[in-house]
C-alpha cells in the first residue's frame, strides 16, 4: 500500500516507521528545509565559524514505557545521552537536538520544502496538491502536523475530525540565540523562570557541544504570547537584555543574535483519542492528541499507525473465520 504522511517530525516518523516495518511504501511531505521539526537545529554562521544553535526543544523527556524502549536503540546508535540537569528523566540529542529526526528521515522517502497546499480523494484514492505539484496515488492519507495545520487540511473530508483538531489550539513560544566571542563570566548555565524567560540555557553544557558560548532563551508562555507579532528583531534584544540582566552581565555583547517563533510550540495535555476513519483511510497524529512533550508525538504516531494496521487486518480475519 502507498501511504502519505504530511508532516515528517517525530509523529510522522514514528508513524512510518511502523507502517513501512509492516510491508508499506511511505512517502512523507514537509514544509521544513530539513529534518527537525520542534527538535530543530539551526546552523549560524558567525566571524569565528558556523555554530549549531538547538533552538527548539531544549531536551525530551522518557517516562513512557515504550518510548523508553525506542530511546534505549537511539542510546546504542550514539544519536542521544541522558541529560541530568534537566532532570532525571530528560535525554538530549547528540550531537545536536536534531540527530535523532535526521536518522528516522534517512530511513524514508521525504519531500522536504514542499507546502502541502491541499487534499483531494477520488476513487478511493488520494492526490496531494503542492507547491511543487501533484503528488499520489496514495490508498492512505495521514496528517501529521500541529493541529492549527491540520484543520483546513482534514476539514473537507473528516469534518468531526478537523473539529477535534481545532479544540486543541496551541500556545507560543519565543525563543531567542545569542553567541558570544567568550565564555561568559557567570558560574550559572542553567536558568528557570527569570522575567519573561522560562528557560536559559548555555548550549555547551550540554553532551558533545563545543564552543563558542551560545546560549537559548525559551520565553514563557505569557510573554510569548504577548508579542506573538513582534518584529524577531526586537524579541530577540528584549530576550538578551533579559538574559544580561539575570546574569548580572550588562556589558557582555554578542557576536550574533538570532530570534524565532514557535506559533505552535505547546499543545494542551491529553486533548484526544487516536484520530483514524478507516472508510476513507484517513488518519491525524501528532503531541496535541497527548500533550506537549517530544515522546507524545513519538507515542501518537506509533498508535496512529498500529490502529490503521489493526483495521486493515480485521477483515482478512472475518474472512478467515
Amino acid at each position: 500500500m502507498r501511504i502519505a504522511i504530511v508532516g515528517a517530525g517525530l509523529a510522522g516518523l514514528s508513524c512510518a516507521d511502523e507502517l513501512t516495518g509492516a510491508g508499506h511504501h511511505v512517502v512523507l511531505f514537509d514544509k521544513g528545509r530539513g529534518p527537525g521539526g520542534r527538535m530543530s537545529t539551526r546552523r549560524i554562521k558567525t566571524v569565528l565559524g558556523e555554530v549549531s544553535v538547538d533552538h527548539g526543544a531544549p531536551y525530551f523527556t522518557v517516562r513512557d514505557s515504550q518510548f523508553r524502549a525506542a530511546v534505549g536503540g537511539w542510546e546504542q546508535q550514539g544519536l542521544v545521552q541522558q541529560w541530568p540537569a534537566g532532570g532525571i528523566d530528560s535525554w538530549v540529542g547528540v550531537p545536536n537536538m536534531n540527530a535523532v529526526v535526521k536518522n528516522l528521515a534517512s530511513r524514508h522517502e521525504t519531500h522536504w520544502n514542499t507546502f502541502v497546499q491541499g487534499l483531494a480523494q477520488e476513487g478511493g484514492q488520494w492526490r496531494i496538491a503542492t507547491d511543487t505539484g501533484l503528488h499520489g496515488p496514495f490508498e492512505t492519507l495521514i496528517v501529521a502536523t500541529p493541529a492549527e495545520q491540520a484543520v483546513p487540511l482534514l476539514s473537507l473530508h473528516d469534518l468531526a475530525m478537523a473539529r477535534t483538531a481545532s479544540l486543541a489550539w496551541s500556545k507560543p513560544c519565543w525563543v531567542g540565540a545569542f553567541i558570544f566571542a567568550e565564555a561568559l563570566d557567570t558560574t550559572a548555565h542553567f536558568l528557570r523562570d527569570r522575567g519573561p524567560m522560562a528557560l536559559a540555557i548555555c548550549n555547551r553544557i550540554k553532551p558533545q557541544r563545543a564552543d563558542p558560548e551560545c546560549w537559548v532563551v525559551h520565553a514563557n508562555t505569557d510573554w510569548s504570547m504577548t508579542h506573538l507579532e513582534a518584529p524577531a528583531a526586537e524579541v530577540a534584544q528584549n530576550l538578551l537584555a533579559a538574559l544580561l540582566e539575570a546574569l548580572a552581565l550588562p556589558q557582555a555583547a554578542p557576536i550574533e543574535v538570532m530570534a524565532h517563533r514557535w506559533r505552535y510550540a505547546r499543545p494542551p495535555e491529553g486533548a484526544c483519542e487516536t484520530q483514524w476513519n478507516p472508510s476513507i483511510a484517513l488518519g491525524a497524529c501528532g503531541d496535541w492528541q497527548l500533550g506537549p512533550r517530544a515522546e507524545c508525538a513519538w507515542l501518537s504516531g506509533r498508535a496512529l499507525a498500529r490502529t490503521a494496521l489493526k483495521s486493515w487486518r480485521a477483515p482478512v480475519a472475518v474472512l478467515r473465520a
